[in-house]
C-alpha cells in the first residue's frame, strides 16, 4: 500500500546548525519566520547535557555547563567531519576530553568522552537536530521530515557529509546543504529586493566565512568564498580565559585547566562578558564557586586590544575572496555582517577597514542564516519559483598523480553543480590496476592537501606504460558533495564511488542508529554502554587469566587467591552482563595485580641481565 500524501508533505524547514546557537525557520505567507523552540525561545543553544544517560538540549543543557560540566558538550560543530590530528592542536579550546578512535575502529576518528561514555560529533549534532525538528513540529503542528541545513562556506566534503549524516540520524531528509553566507545573502536580498555585489562577513561561534555574491533579477550567484573553519567567537572567549586563568593561578594557586567545573565556569563568564561589552563600555567578569570567588572589571578598550589580533585574521580571507572574484572593495554595493560576534564594535571596525565602507548591521545577525535556509527550503518545496541560488566549490578537488603531486580537476570557486573529466595513463609496464586518490586543497604536494577517498580501478589491459587511457570524472551536486568515476577507455571497465567523509559513519551504522533510536532509545543507550564496558574488561580478563600461574608462583597464596577471586567475579559479571559488577571487579582486579606486575617486570629485567652476562 502506498503512503498517503498529506497536505503537509511539502513542509520543508530551514536549519542553521550553529556552533553556539541553532535556529529553525519556515516560510509562512511568503516570509521566513524563525520558529520558537520547545522552551519558547527563538535561539536554541547548541549544548547537549546528559542526565541519567538521556540527552537534554538548549537552555536547560546550557544551565548545566558549569555544575555538570563532565556530562555537557558544546561547540561540537568545530569537530564535525574532522579527525584526531585535525583537532589535537586546538583541544585546549574545549573543556571536555576528545579521545582517539570512533566508528569502525578508525584510529584517525575522534570521540567525545561524556562521563564513562563516548559519542561522535555526528551523534551529538544529531541530538541537536532532533530537538530542532521537534521544535518545528510543535510550532507548525505537523510532522516535519525534510530540511535544508546550512554549513560554513569553507566546510570541506567530509564536514558537509558529516552534517548530512547527522540530519539523517535525526530523522530528516536533508534536501540541500547550503553555505551560511549564501543563505544570509538570500534572506537579505529577498527582504530588500536588492541588486548588486555583496560581501557577506560571517563570524559565528566557531567559524569565519566571507562570500562575494552577485544579485541580479532574482539570481543569487556566489562569485567567490573564503574563510577559516577554526576561527570564531569561541576564540575571543579563550583569549579572555587565558588572561583570567593566569591571574587566578597567581592569586589563588588554582589551575583552571585541571578543574573541569572551574574551566566551564570561566568560559561561560567570558562569553557573558563579551556579550555585555558589545553593548556597554565596561563589564564585570565574575565567577562564584565553592573553590573560587573571583571578580574583575574589564573595559571595552582593554578587551578590544586583546582580541584585535584574532579579528585581524579575517582580513586575508576577505581580500583573497575579492581577488578571486576579480573585484576591488570599491566595487561592492554592500557589506553585510552576520553572526553574533559581529555585534562587537571592533569586529565592525575591522570590516570597515578591510572593505573601505560602512558595514550594514541592519540585518539580524543571529537569525538571518536560518531565514535564508527557510527561503531555500521554500524554493525546494516548490512554493517559490522567482529565485535561483548558484553556489560554488569552496576548495579545489583533484587527484594524486605520479611523484606525489595533486592534479586539480575542479578549481575552487567553480559554480556548482558541476562536472569535470581528465584522461590519465599508467607509469608501469603491464599495469592492470590503478589507485585513485581523491584530494581536496590548494597545495601542490599530496601530503599538504586533505585526503578524501581512495579506490582501485581494476581490469586494465596489461599494456606498456603510457598506452592505457584512464578517464576520471568528478561530479559535484548542489550540496557540494562529490562523486568520482574512473573508466578504462579501452576496456570500458568503470568504477564509481560517492566520496565518503574521512571521519564519518558507515551506511550500516547510520541505519542501525535510526532503527534502534526509533524503536527504543533507552535500550540503545544501555546496550552501547554495556558494549563499551565489556570491550574494556575482556582484554584485562584474558591477561589476568594468563598471569594466574605467575601469581601463585610469585605471591603469597592469600594474595594470589584474591586475584583469582577477582578474575572469577569479572568473568561472572561479563557472562551476566552486569555492568556494576564488571566495573567493580575490573577496578579491584587492577588494584590486586599491581604487586604482581612489579615482580614480573623485575623478573624480566633480571633474566635479561643474566642472558647478557653469558654472552
Amino acid at each position: 500500500m502506498s503512503e498517503k500524501i498529506t497536505p503537509f508533505s511539502n513542509v520543508v524547514i530551514g536549519i542553521d546548525l550553529g556552533t553556539t546557537n541553532s535556529l529553525v525557520a519556515h516560510v509562512r505567507d511568503g516570509k521566513p519566520e524563525v520558529l520558537n523552540s520547545r522552551e519558547g525561545q527563538r535561539l536554541i543553544p547548541s549544548v547537549v547535557s546528559f542526565v541519567d544517560d538521556k540527552p537534554v538540549v538548549g537552555y536547560a543543557a546550557k544551565r548545566k555547563k558549569v555544575r555538570d560540566a563532565e556530562f555537557t558538550v558544546f561547540s561540537v560543530k568545530r569537530l564535525l567531519g574532522r579527525g584526531f590530528e585535525d583537532v589535537a592542536v586546538g583541544q585546549d579550546v574545549l573543556p571536555y576530553e576528545i579521545v582517539r578512535g570512533g566508528p569502525e575502529g578508525d584510529s584517525k576518528n575522534i570521540s567525545i568522552r561524556v562521563g564513562e561514555r563516548t559519542y561522535t560529533a555526528i551523534e551529538i549534532s544529531a541530538i541537536i537536530l532532533r530537538e530542532l525538528k521537534a521544535s518545528a513540529e510543535q510550532a507548525l503542528g505537523v510532522p516535519v521530515r525534510q530540511a535544508v541545513i546550512t554549513v560554513p562556506a569553507y566546510f570541506n566534503d567530509s564536514q558537509r557529509q558529516a552534517t548530512r549524516t547527522a540530519g539523517h540520524i535525526a530523522g530528516l531528509e536533508v534536501l540541500r546543504i547550503i553555505n551560511e553566507p549564501t543563505a544570509a545573502a538570500l534572506a537579505y536580498g529577498l527582504d530588500r529586493k536588492k541588486e548588486g555585489l555583496i560581501a557577506v562577513y560571517d563570524m559565528g561561534g566557531g567559524t569565519f566565512d566571507v562570500s562575494i555574491l552577485k544579485l541580479h533579477d532574482g539570481i543569487f550567484e556566489v562569485l567567490a568564498t573564503n574563510g577559516n573553519t577554526t576561527l570564531g567567537g569561541d576564540d575571543l572567549d579563550q583569549a579572555v580565559l587565558k588572561v583570567v586563568a593566569q591571574e587566578i593561578k597567581e592569586s589563588h594557586g588554582l589551575d583552571p585547566a585541571r578543574d573541569i567545573q572551574l574551566n566551564a565556569a570561566l568560559i561561560e563568564a567570558a562569553e557573558k562578558m563579551k556579550i555585555e561589552l558589545s553593548q556597554s563600555e565596561t563589564a564585570v567578569f565574575e565567577v562564584k564557586l565553592a573553590c573560587l570567588n573571583y571578580s574583575r572589571k574589564w573595559t571595552r578598550s582593554e578587551f578590544q586590544k586583546l582580541i584585535l589580533p584574532i579579528i585581524e585574521k579575517t582580513r586575508e580571507p576577505c581580500l583573497q575572496a575579492l581577488r578571486d572574484a576579480g573585484l576591488k572593495p570599491e566595487d561592492l554595493s554592500d557589506v553585510v555582517m552576520v553572526g553574533g560576534p559581529t555585534r562587537l564594535k571592533i569586529v565592525q571596525d575591522v570590516a570597515r577597514m578591510i572593505f573601505g565602507r560602512e558595514p550594514n548591521t541592519s540585518v539580524h545577525p543571529d537569525e538571518v542564516v536560518a531565514a535564508g535556509a527557510a527561503i531555500q527550503a521554500d524554493i525546494l518545496a516548490g512554493n517559490n519559483q522567482d529565485l535561483l541560488l548558484l553556489d560554488v566549490v569552496p576548495l579545489s578537488l583533484g587527484l594524486e598523480t605520479y611523484g606525489g603531486l595533486m592534479s586539480p580537476l575542479i578549481a575552487r570557486n567553480t559554480r556548482i553543480p558541476t562536472a569535470a573529466r581528465e584522461v590519465f595513463t599508467t607509469f608501469v609496464d603491464r599495469q592492470t590496476g590503478v589507485d585513485i586518490h581523491v584530494l581536496q586543497g590548494e597545495r601542490e604536494k599530496v601530503e599538504d592537501n586533505r585526503s578524501l577517498a581512495r579506490f582501485k580501478l581494476a581490469g586494465i589491459e596489461p599494456l606498456p606504460a603510457g598506452l592505457p587511457r584512464i578517464e576520471v570524472m568528478f561530479l559535484i551536486d548542489a550540496d557540494g558533495i562529490l562523486q568520482v568515476a574512473a573508466k578504462d577507455l579501452r576496456t570500458g571497465h568503470e568504477q564509481t564511488i560517492e566520496v565518503r567523509p574521512s571521519y564519518g559513519l558507515s551506511d550500516a551504522e547510520v541505519e542501525k542508529m535510526l532503527v534502534e533510536g526509533q524503536k527504543n532509545a533507552e535500550a540503545d543507550l544501555a546496550y552501547r554502554r554495556w558494549v563499551e564496558v565489556r570491550n574494556e574488561a575482556e582484554p584485562m580478563l584474558r591477561n589476568a587469566e594468563k598471569k594466574l600461574p605467575d601469581a601463585f608462583r610469585l605471591l603469597p597464596r592469600e594474595e594470589a587467591q584474591t586475584i583469582e577471586a577477582q578474575v572469577l567475579a569479572l568473568k561472572q559479571g561479563i557472562e551476566q552482563k552486569d555492568i556494576a559488577q564488571v566495573q567493580d571487579a575490573k577496578y579491584r582486579l587492577g588494584a590486586s595485580t599491581v604487586r604482581l606486575a612489579e615482580l614480573l617486570i623485575k623478573e624480566a629485567i633480571e633474566s635479561a641481565q643474566r642472558a647478557s652476562n653469558k654472552i
